[in-house]
C-alpha cells in the first residue's frame, strides 16, 4: 500500500470517528466517503442508491467482477477513547470499528484507481449493519453489475495486531430480536384473582429459556438471552395488566434458530393461555448466518501466505451477528478478521478507537485477492 494512500485513509478515518451517525441517520458519512472518492479518484464511477453507494472500476465487460464491503454505521456507546477526533455527537461512536472498515475500503479504491486492475472491481460502502438492515438491501448490486465473489472483514480486539483469522462454513451466528408482548386485565391490587397478570406466564416462559437452549439438543450453538423484562406501571393500588418480554435469539446454524423461534412461540402461547392473555409477538434486528466459503477463504490463505501476514483457522463461530451474510447466501465469498491488538478495547465500549495500524493488512489483502488469477 502507498504511503501517500495510508495517510489520506487515516485523514478520512479519524473524520468518520469524529462525526459518527446511527444506523440509517448516515447522510453525513455517505456524502462525506462519495467526496472523498470524488476528490482522490479519477476512474471510479460512483453510483449512489440513497442510503448506500457503491463505486465501480471496469476493467471491462466480459472480465470477472469481484466486490468488497464495508460498513459505515455507528453504535449508541457514548466516545471515551480520548483522541483528538473522538466523537463529537453524544453518546454515539464508532464503538465497532466501521469507521476503519470504510477508511481500507475507500483506500483500495484509491489503489485500484492509481494502478489499474484486470478485473471489474466494486467498493459497496453499506449502511445500517447494526440492525441488519443494510445488507438485505444492498444485495440488489448483484441485479445490477455481475459480481462473482464478495469479501468484507471485521476488525477484533484482542487478537495480535494485523493476524488474519477465517473459518470454513459458519463463522458469525444468525440472530433475531423477539419481542413478546402480553395483555392482560387489570384489577385492585387487593384483588389479583379479578385480574388477569402478565408476570407470572412471563416469569414462566423465562424459567423454560435453560432447558429450551439446553445444548443437548441442539447440534451447534442455540441461545436465548432476556434483554428486557416491563410489567405493570408504578401504581401500587393496581395489579398489572400488560408486559413486555424483549429476547435476543441466536444459532450456529439458521434451520436450529428457526426451530428455536418455532418452540419459543409454543412456548409462550401455552403460557398465555394458561393465565387468559392476549400475545402478540414480532421479531426485529434479523440477522442471517454469515458463511464463508472454503473457496475464497482458500484465496484469503493464499494472500496471506504471499504477503507473508500470519493466519489463524478459527475452529468455532463468533456468538455475535454480522448482515454480510445476505451476500454469501447469493454469491460466493468470504468474511474474515483482522486483529486490532490485544491493547485494543472491546467491541462496542466507549474507549474503542480501530487502530490505523491494520488498515495496511487491510488493503495489501484486498489487492491480493485482485490480483489473483
Amino acid at each position: 500500500m502507498k504511503d501517500s494512500n495510508y495517510q489520506l485513509a487515516v485523514q478520512l478515518r479519524h473524520a468518520l470517528h469524529a462525526h459518527p451517525e446511527l444506523s440509517n441517520q448516515e447522510s453525513w458519512t455517505k456524502a462525506h466517503l462519495m467526496d472523498f472518492l470524488r476528490r482522490n479518484t479519477s476512474r471510479i464511477e460512483l453510483v449512489d442508491k440513497g442510503s448506500w453507494f457503491y463505486g465501480a472500476y471496469r476493467a471491462g465487460g466480459d472480465l470477472p467482477g469481484l466486490a468488497f464491503r464495508a460498513d459505515f454505521d455507528a453504535v449508541p456507546v457514548a466516545d471515551g477513547c480520548g483522541a483528538p477526533y473522538a466523537s463529537a455527537v453524544p453518546g454515539v461512536s464508532h464503538a465497532c470499528g466501521h469507521d476503519g472498515h470504510s477508511a481500507c475500503l475507500a483506500a483500495l479504491a484509491l489503489e485500484i484507481d492509481q494502478r489499474g486492475a484486470e478485473k471489474n472491481v466494486f467498493f459497496l460502502f453499506q449502511h445500517a449493519e447494526e440492525t441488519g438492515d443494510g445488507a438485505a438491501v444492498c444485495a440488489e448490486l448483484f441485479q445490477e453489475e455481475r459480481v462473482d465473489e464478495i469479501f468484507g472483514y471485521h476488525n477484533r480486539p484482542g487478537v495480535p495486531l494485523g493476524t488474519v483469522q477465517v473459518l470454513d462454513g459458519t463463522i458469525y451466528c444468525a440472530s433475531e430480536g423477539v419481542i413478546l408482548s402480553y395483555q392482560g386485565i387489570p384489577s385492585h391490587a387487593s384483588m389479583p384473582e379479578k385480574g388477569r397478570n402478565p408476570a407470572f406466564a412471563i416469569a414462566a416462559l423465562i424459567g423454560q429459556l435453560g432447558t429450551l437452549t439446553d445444548p443437548k439438543r441442539w447440534r451447534g450453538l442455540v441461545l436465548a438471552t432476556v434483554i428486557q423484562v416491563d410489567v405493570g406501571a408504578r401504581a401500587f393500588g393496581t395489579q398489572a395488566s400488560r408486559g413486555q418480554l424483549l429476547l435476543t435469539i441466536r444459532g450456529q446454524y439458521e434451520e436450529e434458530l428457526e426451530l428455536l423461534r418455532s418452540e419459543l412461540k409454543r412456548l409462550a402461547g401455552e403460557g398465555a393461555a394458561a393465565w387468559g392473555l392476549d400475545l402478540e409477538i414480532s421479531f426485529c434486528d434479523v440477522f442471517p448466518e454469515t458463511v464463508s466459503h472454503r473457496s475464497s477463504n482458500d484465496k484469503i490463505r493464499r494472500a496471506c501466505r504471499e504477503l507473508g501476514i500470519p493466519l489463524r483457522e478459527l475452529t468455532e463461530p463468533f456468538r455475535s451477528s454480522e448482515d454480510f451474510g445476505h451476500y454469501t447466501k447469493r454469491i460466493p465469498g468470504a468474511f474474515f478478521e483482522i486483529g486490532s491488538g490485544e491493547a485494543c478495547s472491546e467491541l462496542h465500549t466507549t474507549a474503542m478507537d480501530f487502530p490505523d495500524a491494520i488498515i495496511p493488512t487491510a488493503v495489501d489483502v484486498f489487492s491480493r485477492l485482485i490480483e489473483e488469477k
